[in-house]
């Protein structure tokens, strides 16, 4: 029988050979019992001229091991924003609020807002991929010289280029802004699947782009060359700068009116007025058997951005329940204002990729729309409208929206098909 030899190990094993009897472990000098009392179960006769191995160094006093120890024995159990000590009581529904709640925020129940946690168990019923939708006609499309004009080709770069970003800087606001504003778990739960949503949307658009081969450079970096587009994002982030430091807290009426401004900034405007012309005119063209994949992608982001605005609108409204202070007079005229900014930004937009008419629509329609659609945000706030008599020149928009509709499944995939374990059959 051939003999072992350290040549035949790799260094960096931490195995031993058996024909080496390890050295006895010294136990810590601390006097507790050796940590290993092990002798091989063989022996063989050691190779000449083989240098013998060391045990290794066993911890002293002082060592990491000993540091850590004593570190633990001044942990503190109760840390943070909760401030809770040891024996505490049991959280209460009671005990939750929307903002400044000092209650243990890693209780999730009892539920304070059932909404919210109903809206989480929707949106993770609603999952879905981009790569699940075919790109094969769009791809032909846009190759093809006379598939689509060119007022057609300037809606879809321009819809890409903006919302490429937009849902990014969303999902920024949502994880390094509010989140940690928001003191109730089921909404910050909300919120989490929210953020993976807008990364979903993100995916999406940036799936649609190179399917379709476009210069991806140009594409999205379009919010800082184009001004319809720069001027959109430019007010979102003005929004984010303050909450986004890290210095920032809520407790004070003027901080707790950043925070829900904020709110109907990125919820109301950016998801609930600045997306709509985009969305429109792309599912539009999907109405006319044009783009039918992106157009199939823009409709699963609509439901979750649907859902999106609808829980910010609830969170929004129980702020103001809770914090009637901040809903003051002069504060809600500043929400009307930025609401009506709002609309105009999108109205501009509207004109800059619309100068001719195109897919039944043209830009005073779309502004008769989005007129309409910031009416329905001021009253959703409990606010005046502020566009008299607007009507909605696009009522196929609101089938769109409607998650329960149904299609014939051989022709078309469903939209707004469920997760397996979430359906009813």
């Amino acid at each position: 029988m051939s003999i072992l030899s350290w040549d035949d190990l790799d260094d960096d094993a931490n195995t031993t050979p058996l024909a080496v009897k390890p050295a006895p472990v010294k136990a810590p000098q601390t006097g507790s019992a050796p940590l290993v009392s092990a002798t091989p179960a063989t022996e063989a006769p050691v190779a000449a001229a083989q240098p013998a191995r060391t045990a290794p160094a066993q911890p002293v006093a002082g060592s990491a091991v000993e540091r850590a120890a004593e570190s633990l024995s001044h942990l503190d159990v109760a840390p943070g924003l909760e401030e809770l000590e040891m024996g505490a009581g049991r959280v209460e529904v009671d005990d939750k609020a929307m903002i400044n709640c000092r209650a243990d925020l890693n209780q999730l129940v009892p539920f304070k807002y059932e909404w919210a946690w109903q809206k989480y168990l929707d949106g993770c019923a609603n999952h879905w991929m981009p790569q699940e939708v075919n790109m094969t006609a769009d791809i032909a499309l846009w190759k093809s010289e006379n598939g689509l004009t060119e007022d057609e080709r300037l809606i879809v770069m321009r819809s890409l280029g903006f919302f490429s970003t937009a849902d990014s800087l969303v999902a920024n606001n949502l994880v390094l802004a509010l989140y940690r504003h928001i003191t109730n778990p089921e909404c910050r739960q909300y919120i989490l699947r929210q953020a993976f949503e807008e990364a979903i949307h993100t995916h999406a658009y940036q799936y649609c782009i190179q399917s379709l081969g476009m210069d991806e450079g140009e594409v999205f970096n379009m919010y800082r060359e184009v001004p319809s587009v720069a001027r959109k994002a430019a007010w979102g982030l003005k929004y984010t700068q303050s909450l986004g430091d890290p210095t920032f807290k809520t407790g004070t009426p003027e901080n707790d009116q950043t925070l829900l401004r904020n709110l109907i900034a990125f919820y109301c405007v950016l998801e609930g007025i600045f997306f709509y012309c985009g969305f429109t005119q792309i599912l539009s063209m999907g109405r006319r058997n044009k783009m039918t994949g992106v157009a199939e992608q823009f409709q699963y982001i609509l439901r979750d951005e649907s859902m999106h605005l609808n829980f910010g609108i609830d969170m929004i409204n129980q702020i103001k329940i809770e914090n009637p202070n901040l809903w003051t007079k002069e504060f809600q005229q500043e929400v009307i204002q930025m609401i009506l900014e709002g609309a105009m930004l999108e109205i501009e937009y509207a004109r800059d990729t619309m100068p001719r008419g195109v897919l039944g629509m043209n830009a005073a329609m779309m502004e008769e729309y989005l007129k309409f659609i910031a009416n329905r945000r001021l009253s959703q706030l409990g606010l005046p409208e502020q566009y008299v008599g607007v009507t909605n020149p696009f009522s196929w928009m609101s089938e769109m929206m409607d998650l329960r509709k149904e299609k014939n499944f051989f022709e078309t995939r469903v939209t707004d098909y469920q997760t397996g374990g979430a359906l009813s059959w």
